[in-house]
């Protein structure tokens, strides 16, 4: 793109629009970055529920004090009548949001958003959409997160050479098309990498247990209570049972890309009630990595946090209760991270060979965590920020001053 007039001031909006706040950290801090460093850009925070303003007020402090604009785009009424229901097939209320706003969207130059549900705009504003800008929200391997949509976007931010050598391998994205920036939300979390806090009065390792929601994928639906029980038991070990958001926004879990669905159990209480369990199904703690920076051990299945567990190497098992092929299927490339098991009767033995490092996991965490954030000591929301003002046409407030 070529350079814009440097006097003239364009609306950027970053727009959160989802059921539940764990998209934030990822493009919260980009947002912060364009509003300090590039001064030609006016930019807006916009969400579509109370709970997404209260997470950006989490990520970034007070978010009057970051000079940034944040807007609360307010709901349809037949989003709270059928929403939760309908929400289950498919993303209602996102659409219903950008149905309802479309003009106010409209009046962006550039939308930078972390889910692929915005593309609707292209087919609501036509010529009038605003350059959407997509920066994603984990980087983990399941096949949804290759999806040949991204080749709509304007640019697409990339956290590594794991996820630009996939995207341009299968066609789906051109190499201008992107740009790799590292991981916004680590830079969020800096200062506590390192620092574990201390979540039970006793001295045995933690294991993190951290299912996924997709209905089929998700070891929660077929051996989630068996694992619970497993801990429960358990002498050796503490459990934190921390899913991943949606696992319980929901009751019943719909699988278009799988044409599956689940009804998820409930938790009975004597889980609870277990001093050296901790089961935590919905609080902040769930989005901003304080169980994967605390825990021992990961136990999980296809969800992206294990890359974000592995930003210290750790032993890590997984669980394959749906019968999957796994061996050499990109889609499941963590799982040779650790021992993967089809069952609690192994549990045991896995944590032990995890453990023990037995098989040689922890170099493959260096190494696959390395290609999957190309992190550098310039913070990550510092370099999306400029790969967003580069493609758009801008320089930084230091060069502009060196000018004048």
């Amino acid at each position: 793109m070529s350079k814009n007039d440097m006097s003239k001031t364009r609306k950027i909006a970053f727009l959160f629009n989802h059921d539940a706040p764990h998209q934030v950290a990822h493009g919260a801090p980009v947002a912060q970055e364009l509003k300090e460093r590039y001064p030609n850009f006016d930019v807006d925070l916009l969400v579509t529920s109370s709970e997404l303003y209260e997470q950006a007020r989490k990520v970034l402090g007070d978010v009057r004090e970051t000079g940034l604009k944040v807007e609360r785009l307010a709901a349809s009424s037949i989003q709270a009548m059928i929403g939760t229901m309908a929400n289950s097939v498919l993303p209602f209320s996102r659409i219903s949001n950008l149905v309802r706003h479309r003009k106010t969207l409209a009046q962006y130059d550039a939308l930078i958003v972390p889910e692929f549900t915005t593309l609707i705009l292209k087919k609501l504003l036509g010529v009038n959409t605003p350059k959407l800008i997509y920066t994603g929200h984990g980087s983990g391997d399941r096949s949804v997160g290759f999806s040949r949509s991204a080749g709509k976007f304007d640019l697409v931010l990339l956290s590594g050479p794991k996820l630009s050598k996939r995207f341009v391998d299968s066609g789906f994205l051109r190499e201008e098309q992107f740009k790799v920036v590292g991981y916004p939300k680590f830079d969020t979390v800096a200062d506590r990498i390192g620092h574990k806090p201390r979540f039970f009065d006793n001295d045995r390792p933690t294991v993190l247990y951290n299912p996924h929601f997709e209905p089929k994928l998700s070891s929660y639906h077929r051996m989630g209570l068996e694992v619970l029980e497993y801990f429960y038991n358990s002498q050796d070990y503490n459990l934190i049972f921390a899913p991943h958001v949606m696992l319980f926004r929901k009751k019943v879990h719909i699988s278009l890309e799988n044409f599956y669905f689940r009804v998820r159990q409930d938790i009975p209480s004597k889980y609870f009630n277990c001093p050296h369990i901790r089961i935590d199904t919905g609080s902040p703690a769930l989005m901003d990595m304080t169980y994967t920076l605390g825990a021992d051990i990961y136990l999980g299945d296809v969800s992206s946090q294990i890359y974000e567990f592995l930003v210290q190497p750790r032993p890590s098992v997984f669980l394959n209760s749906h019968h999957a092929k796994w061996q050499g299927n990109p889609n499941y490339r963590c799982w040779s991270l650790g021992p993967v098991i089809e069952g609690t009767d192994d549990l045991g033995q896995a944590l032990s060979n995890a453990r023990e490092d037995r098989g040689g996991y922890f170099d493959r965490q260096r190494k696959l965590f390395a290609e999957t954030f190309d992190l550098e000591e310039r913070p990550s929301a510092e370099r999306a920020a400029e790969a967003i003002a580069d493609f758009l046409g801008e320089e930084p407030r230091q060069r502009l001053m060196a000018v004048a």
